[in-house]
């Protein structure tokens, strides 16, 4: 589906739209094909989830990445926040055909959609901006500024445990994405060479260790944050992906948070958005 907004916007935006679809799809499908990541679904198994498979999130993968072109032409046109809200609740409308149902993919579509429409906000100005500073620049007042739906996940831990989760990380610019993510993907590289699926569990579980995961909250409360993070950085202690055991000890804190029914769904999205800004980076300014 194409919005009015983005009818008129220059054709020099359609080959880096496409491409930023292209890339957002195969970040996402690399991070369900990433095993193991503690409680979450993957290729091998469904985690702590009974109502989801990977092939639900390929599906949805599929499904929504046309709308992170449109994005990435809403930014390239200037677009305000509403704007790109449109859009991506006609993301998630697709992503919920494409499920029956089910969400896959609604934190990923709020950080990879804002990072879109950023490159195209950068690429029509010919900006060096990194796209994280862009989000914050152009949207970051009006995104902390937007109140959480008290109904949603994010609302009720908002409201029990004061946790600000996705909403702050962008309005914020992504400091746990940039000061955690990426160096982990890098650090995984340099612990495990050749190893791309090492790689982005070592981002994973880095990000559990230290992130306010609100989908941890919501299912387990404070005392499953703490077990959560605490088993994380105990992975990493021993050595992350460079400890040769290091499949044994990540399955282990998998079976772990599955039998306390904890998903780490901010640290998957924050997987996918790592790859997203390494591969950007590397392809499209």
């Amino acid at each position: 589906m194409k919005l009015a907004i983005m009818q008129g916007v220059d054709v020099s935006s359609t080959v880096p739209a496409d491409m930023v679809a292209h890339i957002a799809r195969k970040c996402l499908i690399d991070e369900v094909r990433t095993w193991p990541k503690p409680g979450l679904v993957s290729h091998v198994d469904t985690g702590s989830h009974t109502d989801m498979t990977a092939a639900h999130f390929e599906a949805s993968a599929r499904a929504i990445s046309p709308y992170f072109s449109d994005l990435y032409r809403a930014g390239y046109a200037g677009a305000d926040l509403p704007v790109l809200r449109k859009v991506g609740l006609a993301a998630e409308a697709a992503m919920l055909r494409a499920t029956r149902g089910i969400n896959t993919h609604r934190g990923a579509i709020w950080a990879l959609g804002l990072l879109s429409a950023a490159l195209g906000w950068r690429v029509a100005r010919g900006e060096a901006l990194p796209c994280c500073d862009v989000v914050r620049r152009v949207w970051g007042s009006d995104i902390l500024a937007t109140t959480h739906e008290p109904s949603s996940h994010g609302g009720v831990v908002h409201r029990l445990y004061g946790a600000g989760g996705a909403r702050i990380e962008a309005g914020l610019g992504f400091p746990f994405i940039r000061s955690v993510g990426l160096p982990a993907l890098k650090k995984g590289r340099e612990l495990c060479p050749g190893d791309e699926e090492a790689a982005r569990v070592q981002c994973c579980i880095a990000l559990i260790a230290q992130l306010e995961d609100t989908n941890i909250l919501y299912r387990g409360g404070t005392e499953g944050l703490s077990y959560a993070q605490t088993g994380a950085a105990m992975f990493l202690r021993r050595g992350g992906v460079g400890n040769p055991g290091w499949r044994v000890h990540a399955e282990t804190l998998h079976r772990g948070f599955v039998s306390r029914r904890l998903s780490p769904g901010g640290a998957a999205d924050g997987l996918a958005v790592s790859l997203f800004l390494e591969r950007t980076e590397k392809t499209i300014s």
